[in-house]
């Protein structure tokens, strides 16, 4: 999910900054004879990508908060454990490097030019949103992974959950648990932001909330 939304970002950041360098530098545009001060509607086109960019980003950030909330009603879980420390330092490297980026973006297009002010916050509200978030959720250990009787979920700066309504068989490779479903959908939970020491631990909560009547199991693992 976390991939698919920043692809939709750069997908925006394209006509966005396309639209700030021709205003901001008052640049010709002959197909409608004019120049990029004077674009019709300039106002309302970056109102337009602002307003999408920031639902865009309000929507990501309102599902990694609940995700956070979520996972941390512990009494809810039959297994739940922070994250491992190697995931942990990803996510550090990645929300930072993420927030920096995107902040650079919205600083650029404010200083061409000042009408890109909502598509500017758009990308600056990621940045301070993903600031805050890896603040409460890396000092707080709120990044955590469980299973309940209904689903495995792991929730960081992305949320990855997989029900067991369903399910058909559940097979193990490498760094992942792979879940196929009817109808040949599948889904598949990183096995490394789980420690190594509480992996044996999350195995036997997850097979304890399958039904082996139903759903087929793979044995091995590495």
């Amino acid at each position: 999910m976390n991939k698919f939304i920043n692809a939709i970002l750069l997908f925006l950041l394209f006509p966005t900054m396309a639209m700030t360098i021709y205003v901001g530098f008052d640049l010709p545009v002959d197909f409608l004879k004019t120049t990029g001060a004077h674009i019709p509607y300039r106002s309302e086109i970056f109102l337009g990508l602002g307003l999408l960019i920031l639902i865009i980003n309000l929507r990501r950030s309102i599902r990694r908060w609940m995700g956070m909330r979520i996972i941390n009603q512990t009494d809810r879980f039959r297994w739940n454990v922070p994250v491992s420390s190697n995931r942990m330092k990803r996510i550090v490297v990645y929300t930072l490097l993420e927030a920096f980026v995107l902040g650079f973006i919205g600083y650029a297009l404010y200083t061409i030019t000042p009408l890109a002010i909502v598509p500017a916050a758009g990308y600056l509200f990621c940045t301070v949103d993903n600031i805050v978030f890896l603040l409460v959720g890396g000092l707080g250990k709120k990044f955590r992974a469980g299973v309940t009787s209904k689903a495995v979920i792991v929730a960081d700066r992305d949320v990855v959950l997989a029900y067991f309504t369903g399910l058909r068989r559940v097979t193990i490779h490498q760094d992942s648990v792979y879940f196929h479903y009817i109808k040949d959908l599948q889904l598949d939970f990183p096995i490394d932001c789980i420690e190594l020491n509480e992996r044996d631990a999350f195995f036997n909560a997850l097979n304890d909330q399958i039904d082996r009547d139903r759903v087929f199991v793979t044995t091995e693992r590495t």
